[in-house]
């Protein structure tokens, strides 16, 4: 990849309303980043915006220098550094900023998540899980928050540990553990979705537990309120089609409550590491490697007409729907309606939701 290339898919994606599913659709469109900026402000002006809003080339070239400076890299999607787990699923980070070793990505990994206010139990058995599973040969993944995400990566320390932030790779959130992530990023692996200097917002967190639920073969979940974002990434695992694994707690703690309705709905029930090994399957340290696919050459893809592209409109609304129903209801090709879902998406009209489902703004 070139270097001109390299900063053209940055622009790309710090682009205003260019998600991980458009960047990836104009990829695959155009073939490469500089082509796609290149068609952006027309593919915005057809799905009703005059003007858009595209990352200048000072604005990235200054991340890049500020990356540089924190001892960190880019890693983008169809790069070696990437983990296999997470190219796999839909709404993939198409780049991720990183300090410390990535191959242990290319182990079997397993997220270890929970309360922030845990009790001191969880996270005595969240801190022994994670040394047990590090001592075996696989990688644990979790958010570096306080209680059970803070207690696995400790257990984790002796072996291999990735810490997924939701702020940029230079902002220690919670506080309390600015020395605990200085030491992950040294000594293992940090990994961030937004670019330097972004403080954690809590719209960033969802983002960051999907990458959690991504990067792992399994996610254990230790103690949950019923609407934590703990569930959010057992629930994505599970749409990603990974094991969701869940310890049990007395009915009377309501930190207990998020589990033991995992484990109602089907989850894994665990009570120690042999437990994970045998719902994920042996970990014996082998390194997991597939192809890594690239952009080379533009997909070939349909066109509409402004008729179509009402008629698609039409079947929009608040609610989010599947876009295989957009695909069925309005009879024209899925290349079609994806194209005229990214210009939707371009000009701020449409959000794009889980399960490659869509609704209007």
């Amino acid at each position: 990849m070139t270097p001109a290339e390299r900063l053209a898919r940055l622009r790309l994606i710090r682009t205003s309303h260019v998600g991980p599913v458009s960047w990836q659709q104009l990829m695959q469109r155009f073939g490469s980043a500089e082509a796609a900026i290149e068609a952006l402000p027309d593919l915005a002006q057809r799905g009703g915006r005059a003007k858009l809003h595209i990352a200048s080339v000072d604005s990235v070239e200054r991340e890049i220098e500020r990356v540089a400076e924190l001892g960190a890299r880019h890693v983008f999607i169809d790069e070696n550094d990437y983990s296999p787990q997470l190219r796999e699923v839909e709404g993939a980070p198409p780049v991720l900023t990183v300090r410390g070793d990535t191959a242990m990505l290319r182990q079997p990994c397993v997220a270890i998540v929970g309360a922030r206010n845990a009790s001191a139990v969880a996270c005595r058995f969240a801190r022994q899980l994670a040394a047990d599973l590090a001592s075996r040969g696989a990688t644990v993944v979790s958010g570096l928050a306080r209680g059970v995400d803070t207690a696995a990566h400790v257990g984790a320390l002796g072996g291999a540990t990735a810490a997924v932030i939701g702020s940029g790779i230079d902002v220690a959130f919670p506080p309390e553990n600015a020395e605990l992530q200085e030491k992950i990023a040294t000594d293992q692996l940090l990994i961030a979705e937004q670019p330097p200097g972004a403080e954690p917002l809590a719209r960033h967190f969802p983002a960051r537990n999907r990458i959690i639920a991504g990067l792992s073969h399994g996610t254990v979940v230790i103690e949950a309120a019923p609407k934590s974002g703990s569930l959010i990434t057992a629930r994505r695992a599970g749409d990603y089609g990974r094991e969701v694994m869940a310890v049990p707690g007395s009915p009377l703690d309501p930190r207990a409550q998020g589990c033991n309705l995992l484990i109602r709905e089907g989850a894994t029930l665990i009570q120690n590491v042999d437990d994970v090994l045998e719902a994920v399957g042996p970990i014996d340290g082998r390194m997991v490697r597939e192809p890594v696919r690239g952009f080379a050459a533009p997909a070939a893809s349909g066109e509409a007409s402004d008729g179509d592209r009402g008629r698609i409109a039409e079947l929009l609304g608040p609610t989010p729907v599947a876009v295989d129903e957009i695909v069925r209801q309005s009879g024209q090709p899925a290349a079609a309606v994806q194209l005229v879902l990214l210009e939707l998406e371009l000009a701020g009209r449409v959000e794009r939701h889980a399960g490659a489902r869509v609704s209007l703004l």
